[in-house]
Formats: structure tokens, C-alpha cells, sequence
């Protein structure tokens, strides 16, 4: 919007806003996809104009916070953050490690100071996958039918309290099937079998312009160590690229397994990514 003057300025989704996503795309599908899917009477996002060009954004939604700051560590924070932080619940913080550590930093003037931060490695995928030669002889992957939903719940649930909850929070049955229920609805999956056993699962997590996001991934433990993991999200992933889109993902950085496990089929590290809980 040429003729704004440097500053911050709440925004709605509008070309330019658009562009300044589709450039920054690669490092922030989880905010894409929620800016693209926006509640604005529960949704707030706020601009940060230059020269009449958008250079930086500033996204909360669902108790969540997405900065998106192109890594401008001199980037000014809006005079009525301080109001707002202090009016509105935050659970978590999420992006670029350089972005949310800036937001972190301005947070702890106000006395506000993560309980939980996890660092992970951001990985993208351009292209077809490599699917590993070797095959387990009994395994079976395919989209979940509704009968099995009761056994795919057993694997969410360990998935969510293996790798998802933060510290300290309860899991919560009710919310951990509300969120399969969303995942097998809105997103794309599939799951592992070996006879009548679901021993594992992958699904999306996000959806944007041109990448999908990819998550969920959980293999049994009696079942880990054979290759599963590797040719579930090989297969996986090369169903999503036959759509013409480019793969990211976050792993854990202390994961060391799961980070070879992608390696293998192609990804490699683009950034740097990190939550923060509060």
C-alpha cells in the first residue's frame, strides 16, 4: 500500500500482505496456514510497514503468537504491545529461532518468561522424495476407515504424550480425540499396519500457498528400528509432491533418529525453529 509511513498498522489479508507471506513462505507454513484460514472477530494482525512495503508481521491467534520479523532484530515493537500482551492470554510462541527469541526478549521487559522452549531444526524437502529400497514384507499403508478410529486414538494419544505436550500440561483424552477426529476430517494422513495392528501414522499439519507441512509422525515402539518411519514417510510424502508442492517440516533438535530418518528420504536443514511455552 504505497503512501503508508513506516510503522505498524493492523492489517487485513490483502495483496500486499500476500506477497510478504508467499516471499517469507518456506519459514512460516504454520502461520500461512493459519493467516489463510483467519477468524478476524478472534484473530489479530498487525503490519510493519518500510519505504510503503510490508517488511515484517505480527500474528496471534488461539493463545498463540506468530512473529514474523525477517530476522530485523532492530525492529521496532508497537506502542501497544506492553497493553496488549498484559490483556491477552498467551500459551505459546512460535517461528524462526531469531524471530520468537526477539519477541522473547521484548516479553521479559514485561516480566513475561517462557516455562518451556524447544528448539528444532527446520527441514525442507524440493522435489520427490527418495523411498528406501527395502520393504517391510507384512506392512500395509493406507488412509484410516472409520472403524479404525478407537485404535488409531491409542496411537495419537502416545504420540501427543510422547512428543507433543509440554511440561507440566495434563494430557487431556477429550482434546487428544477432538484433534484426530480434525486431523482424519481437514487433513491429509495415512497409517501403517502390519495385520490388524495400526503401528504408526504421518499426517499434515499445514497447508499454504505452495508447501505442505508435515507432522504426526509416530511409529509404535515394539515396531521402531525397521525401517517403518522411513518408508511410511517416503510414501507420504511423494503422494503430497504428485500436487506440486515443496514439503517442510520441524523436528526436534534432540531428536536424532527422526532427523536421520528425514535425511534419508531427502530433506535437509533450512533454519533454524523454536516455541516457546508460557
Amino acid at each position: 500500500m504505497v503512501g503508508k509511513r513506516n510503522g505498524w498498522y493492523k492489517t487485513a489479508y490483502n495483496a500486499p500482505l500476500r506477497a510478504f507471506l508467499q516471499e517469507q513462505e518456506p519459514y512460516c507454513v504454520s502461520a500461512c496456514a493459519r493467516i489463510m484460514k483467519r477468524n478476524w472477530l478472534l484473530d489479530d494482525m498487525w503490519a510493519f510497514y518500510e519505504r510503503g512495503a510490508i517488511s515484517a508481521l505480527f500474528f496471534h491467534s488461539q493463545r498463540s503468537l506468530f512473529p514474523i520479523f525477517n530476522r530485523n532484530e532492530n525492529i521496532p515493537f508497537p506502542f501497544f504491545m506492553e497493553r496488549f500482551l498484559k490483556k491477552t492470554a498467551i500459551h505459546a510462541s512460535q517461528g524462526l529461532s531469531v524471530d520468537v527469541e526477539i519477541l522473547q526478549n521484548f516479553m521479559a521487559c514485561f516480566g513475561i518468561q517462557p516455562r518451556q522452549i524447544i528448539d528444532y531444526d527446520l527441514m525442507t524437502l524440493e522435489g520427490m522424495p527418495a523411498i528406501p529400497s527395502e520393504e517391510h514384507p507384512s506392512l500395509i499403508l493406507r488412509r484410516p476407515l472409520d472403524e479404525d478410529m478407537d485404535r488409531l486414538y491409542r496411537l495419537q494419544a502416545a504420540y501427543e504424550q510422547e512428543e507433543v505436550l509440554p511440561q507440566g500440561v495434563e494430557f487431556n483424552p477429550a482434546a487428544c480425540r477432538k484433534t484426530l477426529e480434525h486431523i482424519v476430517a481437514h487433513e491429509k494422513i495415512i497409517i501403517a499396519c502390519i495385520g490388524s495392528r495400526i503401528v504408526g501414522k504421518i499426517n499434515t499439519t499445514a497447508a499454504s500457498f505452495s508447501h505442505y507441512q508435515i507432522g504426526g509422525v509416530f511409529v509404535h515402539p515394539d515396531y521402531r528400528r525397521q525401517g517403518i518411519a522411513s518408508r511410511m514417510a517416503a510414501v507420504f510424502i511423494h503422494l503430497l509432491c504428485t500436487e506440486g508442492k515443496d514439503i517442510t517440516l520441524f523436528v526436534k533438535k534432540r531428536n536424532v533418529i527422526a532427523r536421520t530418518v528425514y535425511q534419508r528420504v531427502g530433506f535437509r536443514v533450512l533454519d533454524e525453529y523454536r516455541i516457546n511455552y508460557y
